[in-house]
């Protein structure tokens, strides 16, 4: 540090140093995290969007159109295209709702659930693996890291 500059623009640098480290290490976790499934994606004609909604149907079997718009946080304009390709696909079943037939509740086919699974095991022995690797601590710390940044993203 030099006489010249105060000790808190180095603490700031650093900060800034670190903080830059921790985008990089999420940007090169991410594309690893995505890089198998979006290859068996890509061999189908699909994309990432389209195991998106295959996860999140599947995690809530018996969702409706509007509550996987709200998981999701994307437009009906958005949603409608995929959705629309893995009902013609025959991943996901949508049926009208017994109380209100406007209702459209979604579940995947046998045939989107074993897709869904095969997705999803890469990314589970990844966080398996990395979690394993990091730690006892580690992954409760991880948790809570994405748990911020996840509401910080739903304000």
């Amino acid at each position: 540090m030099s006489a010249s500059q105060p000790a808190f623009v180095d603490a700031d640098i650093a900060e800034e140093a670190a903080l830059r480290e921790a985008i990089e290490n999420f940007f090169f976790a991410y594309r690893a995290f995505t890089s198998l499934p979006d290859r068996m994606l890509g061999e189908q004609g699909l994309g990432r969007v389209h195991h998106r909604i295959l996860y999140f149907v599947g995690r809530d079997p018996g969702c409706s159109v509007n509550e996987l718009l709200h998981t999701l946080g994307v437009s009906k304009q958005a949603l409608n295209p995929p959705l629309r390709e893995l009902v013609e696909r025959g991943l996901i079943g949508m049926t009208p709702a017994e109380h209100d037939r406007r209702i459209r509740r979604l579940r995947l086919t046998a045939t989107g659930e074993i897709l869904e699974r095969q997705l999803s095991a890469s990314q589970m022995q990844l966080l398996r693996q990395g979690f394993g690797l990091a730690g006892a601590g580690a992954e409760a710390g991880w948790r809570a890291v994405m748990a911020c940044l996840s509401e910080a993203a739903a304000k």
